[in-house]
């Protein structure tokens, strides 16, 4: 029997019953997703948020609302709108906005320090914020660095049934859950512009591979690169998401909107996804194993992407033998490997299939996922390559030479998904996208015989604490500020909740005498929390090769 190669595509032969290899793509993109649900679904809800329940046609004027300020606002087609919010009901409506001027959306994490903050909004050329009236007053005072105009902001209270709309002015503040948001220029609240404007703005033409967002991503070898996705790379992978999943119906699932929009895992197999098909979205903002398990009783979600550590929490909470979890019928799961006893546990509690994907920020993000079949499945593997996707394993050394199937090397992909490049940063794509489009993912794997990959080392020194993606270089560069320190080095250590936390290594200079905590404090004002150390040892020299680059490798054995 000839050798199996990549260019076989032996993975084809274990896609489920109704699941294509190749898509007739609709040359749509998402502000069209979202109308065509308005006009099928009108009256179906369309976002879920503590009760407060808003429909696809409230939510369709409420997007013509918004896309009517943001271009009074001056904003043209190309120019770049930032988003710094959790999981609420503005946060998709700016998202949609956007999308329907043909704006670039800038999705932000709420969790940055101002520092991080500030070189996204500058890096993407921002002319807008949205943000919590949380942050607002950071954010007021951070925009003269910026090129940001106009602020508009929220409050968690803006969205609330009775009488949780009536009990949040009188409680809000004490609890921290909003803010006096100080006077200044060109600072708007959100629910005065969906009152001024009024909806009927025409979806601007939009072209496919016209860039839709900046998606930002840390970076191993320095400050995050904004990863530019078009409309079609969005477009083509919620209908790949789409296609794998036949079983589900349009307009008849509910999804579990916990993973966060900023992060383009949450964005595209949630928030996206949900609206392409026409299904509700229960929006959790601090998805927190109480929070989550309260929203699955309570508005019965049968789809949910979640990360291992949103499993994990689940299962450990005290109360999850009484919450019913039974209205889940499928599971995505992605961003670390999902223990087998976690996956049983689970899967026995709710009723439900979990699958295992991948993805990364560059392919928007998913290029694999598992059989939605528990006896073609494979635990520990990262599944199948999707529709349209094709796959290789590459020697470490050249990045070229395919290696033969079973043994171990570079991953790399080419499809629909891929990003056009990184903004403003031609060296860095051409060192991982091919002129013939093969992206470089930075991870070592292998394919089996059936075609399954497997993931065995993760891109060289990326840390993952709690799902979210820590890179080293974002922590040293805090610590090589501070005038004590000589040398730091981070790498990423066992944690019984996250998965892994930041440990980090450092060598003062000469005749300094620092303590651990006088540095943890120092780094704490400048990185968000998940980024925080757990722990900081002092060295009076760390391992390095001969050109003097420091071995993280063995810090990390050791």
């Amino acid at each position: 029997m000839a050798e199996k190669n990549y260019s076989d595509r032996p993975w084809l032969d274990f896609y489920e019953k109704g699941v294509q290899d190749k898509l007739d793509y609709e040359n749509a993109f998402l502000p069209e997703f979202l109308e065509r649900s308005v006009k099928q679904f009108p009256n179906n809800t369309a976002l879920i948020f503590q009760g407060y329940k808003m429909t696809y046609r409230q939510l369709g004027e409420a997007v013509d609302r918004v896309a009517a300020c943001l271009t009074d606002f001056g904003v043209r087609k190309g120019d770049a709108v930032a988003i710094l919010l959790p999981n609420l009901i503005p946060c998709v409506v700016s998202y949609y906005a956007i999308m329907k001027i043909g704006g670039v959306a800038v999705m932000n994490n709420p969790l940055y320090s101002d520092r991080e903050l500030d070189h996204q909004f500058n890096d993407s050329g921002s002319k807008v914020l949205i943000t919590l009236d949380l942050l607002c007053n950071r954010m007021i005072d951070l925009r003269p660095k910026t090129g940001i105009k106009q602020i508009i902001y929220t409050s968690i209270g803006d969205y609330l049934p009775f009488p949780k709309s009536l009990l949040f002015p009188l409680v809000a503040k004490k609890k921290g859950l909003a803010a006096t948001v100080k006077p200044a220029e060109e600072l708007y609240r959100w629910k005065e512009i969906l009152a001024k404007y009024q909806p009927g703005s025409k979806t601007a033409d939009l072209k496919p591979e016209e860039t839709a967002m900046y998606q930002y991503t840390g970076g191993t070898t320095g400050v995050s690169k904004g990863v530019e996705l078009t409309h079609a790379n969005l477009s083509e992978q919620v209908q790949q998401i789409s296609g794998w999943f036949p079983s589900f119906e349009n307009g008849t699932e509910m999804m579990l909107g916990a993973l966060p929009f900023f992060h383009v895992f949450g964005l595209s197999t949630s928030m996206n996804f949900a609206i392409y098909k026409g299904w509700g979205n229960v929006l959790v903002a601090k998805p927190q194993a109480d929070a989550l398990l309260s929203d699955i009783a309570k508005y019965k979600p049968s789809f949910a992407p979640l990360v291992p550590t949103m499993y994990i929490g689940m299962l450990n909470d005290p109360n999850v033998g009484s919450a019913d979890l039974t209205s889940i019928k499928g599971c995505f799961s992605g961003s670390a490997p999902l223990p087998i006893e976690v996956i049983n546990g689970f899967e026995e509690k709710t009723g439900a299939v979990i699958v295992e994907g991948y993805g990364l920020t560059e392919s928007s993000p998913v290029t694999h996922i598992n059989p939605f079949n528990k006896k073609t499945r494979k635990i520990g593997s990262i599944g199948l390559p999707i529709a349209d996707t094709l796959c290789r394993i590459v020697d470490l050394d050249d990045g070229k030479t395919d290696l033969p199937v079973g043994e171990i090397g570079e991953l790399l992909i080419k499809g629909p998904q891929v990003m056009k490049g990184y903004l403003n940063k031609p060296t860095e794509t051409a060192g991982c996208l091919t002129e013939d489009g093969w992206l470089a993912t930075g991870d070592i794997a292998k394919m089996d015989e059936d075609g399954y990959f497997y993931i065995v080392d993760r891109k060289k020194d990326l840390i993952i604490s709690g799902g979210y993606n820590v890179y080293p270089r974002d922590i040293e560069e805090v610590f090589y500020e501070h005038p004590k320190v000589m040398e730091a080095c981070s790498v990423g250590v066992p944690h019984p909740h996250r998965g892994e936390a930041v440990k980090v290594f450092v060598v003062l200079k000469e005749g300094e005498t620092a303590t651990s905590d006088e540095l943890m404090t120092y780094c704490k004002e400048k990185l968000a929390k998940y980024k925080w150390p757990v722990e900081i040892e002092f060295r009076d020299d760390l391992p390095k090769t001969n050109v003097g680059k420091i071995l993280r490798k063995d810090l990390k054995g050791q």
